[in-house]
C-alpha cells in the first residue's frame, strides 16, 4: 500500500507544479532561476530540520554514496534550470509531454549502463503512450523559434533528470530516502543559486506577490518535499521503467489544468482520445508487471 500511496502521491502532485511553475515565474512573479534556487532552498532547509532531529537514518555512509548524491543534486539542478527556463515559453502542460520522452531515454540509459534489464514489453508501453501524446498535442506541434528554444530546454531537463534517478538507483539504495533527499536538494539548491546571482536576484518583487510565492511554497513543501522523499521511496522498490511511467500520467491531468487556466489551450475530442491512448500505455506497463509479479509469488510460494 505504501508503494501505491506513493506512486499516487507523486503523479498528483507533480502533475500539477508544470502550471505551478508558469504562475511563480509567470508575469508579476519571480525571475526563472531565482524562483528555482528559492524553491529547492525552501525544500533543503525542511528536510535538513528533519534529519536532524533524527529521522532519515541511514543516511550517506560511504564516500561512494556522498559523491553520487552530489553528482545526483548537480544533475537535478541542471535539469529543473532547463525545466523553468522551457516554462518562459511554453505552457506546462507542453513540459510535461515532452517530458513523455523519458521513460524511453531511462530504458536506454538503464540498458546501457547494466542498471535494470529491460524488457520489450516497457519499450512497447512506452512508445503506446507516447503516441497518445502525440495525438494529445497534435495541434502544438507546428512551434515557434522561441517556443522551440522552450523544447530544447525541455530536452535538456529530461537529460538531467534521467541522469540523477540512474545514479540514485545504482549507488543510493541503502540510504533513507529522507536522508537522500536532503543531500540531493541541497546540492541542487547551492548549484541553482550559482545561476541565479547573476541573472535576477535584484528583480525579486517586493512587496511578495501573492499568488507566485503561494506557487512557490506549494512547489518546495509538496512539489519538493513530498514528492521527492516518496519518489526516492519508490525507487528503492520498483524499477525505474515503473517509476518513469510517472511522467505518462502526468500529461494527461497537467493538460486539464491548463485547460482551465492557461488561454491558449482548449480540449477537443481528439485530446480525451490522446489522453486515453497515453493511459492505456501507463496501465499495460504496469498490469504486465502486476501479472509478473503475482505470478513470481506463486512460484516462490509453490513447495519444491
Amino acid at each position: 500500500m505504501a508503494v501505491v500511496a506513493c506512486y499516487l502521491i507523486c503523479a498528483l502532485v507533480w502533475s500539477t507544479t508544470w502550471f505551478a511553475i508558469r504562475v511563480c515565474i509567470g508575469p508579476g512573479g519571480y525571475p526563472t532561476f531565482p524562483a528555482a534556487a528559492m524553491r529547492f532552498t525552501i525544500a533543503a532547509l525542511i528536510l535538513v530540520a528533519l534529519v536532524k532531529s533524527g529521522l532519515g537514518r541511514p543516511g550517506p555512509r560511504s564516500r561512494r554514496q556522498w559523491v553520487a548524491l552530489v553528482v545526483a543534486g548537480l544533475c537535478n539542478a541542471v535539469g529543473y534550470a532547463a525545466i523553468y527556463r522551457a516554462e518562459e515559453s511554453l505552457p506546462g502542460g507542453l513540459v510535461a509531454v515532452l517530458f513523455g520522452t523519458y521513460p524511453l531515454f531511462t530504458a536506454l540509459a538503464a540498458a546501457a549502463t547494466g542498471t535494470e534489464r529491460i524488457r520489450r514489453v516497457d519499450l512497447g508501453a512506452a512508445l503506446l503512450s507516447l503516441v497518445g501524446m502525440a495525438v494529445l498535442f497534435w495541434d502544438r506541434l507546428s512551434i515557434s523559434s522561441e517556443q522551440a528554444i522552450g523544447v530544447a530546454f525541455a530536452m535538456a531537463g529530461v537529460f538531467g533528470s534521467v541522469a540523477y534517478n540512474v545514479i540514485f538507483k545504482r549507488e543510493a539504495g541503502g540510504v533513507h530516502p529522507l536522508s537522500a533527499t536532503a543531500v540531493f536538494l541541497s546540492v541542487g539548491a547551492v548549484a541553482l543559486w550559482g545561476l541565479a546571482l547573476p541573472t535576477g536576484v535584484d528583480r525579486i518583487p517586493v512587496p511578495l506577490p501573492m499568488a507566485p510565492t503561494v506557487a512557490l511554497f506549494y512547489l518546495a513543501i509538496l512539489g519538493s518535499v513530498v514528492t521527492f522523499v516518496c519518489y526516492f521511496y519508490l525507487l528503492r522498490r520498483v524499477s525505474l521503467m515503473t517509476a518513469s511511467s510517472l511522467v505518462l500520467v502526468q500529461p494527461v491531468i497537467a493538460l486539464l489544468v491548463d485547460a482551465l487556466w492557461e488561454d491558449e489551450v482548449r480540449l477537443v475530442a481528439r485530446s480525451y482520445a490522446g489522453a486515453a491512448i497515453t493511459l492505456a500505455g501507463v496501465a499495460l506497463g504496469l498490469v504486465w508487471k502486476w501479472r509478473v509479479g503475482r505470478r513470481a509469488a506463486a512460484s516462490a510460494a509453490t513447495p519444491a
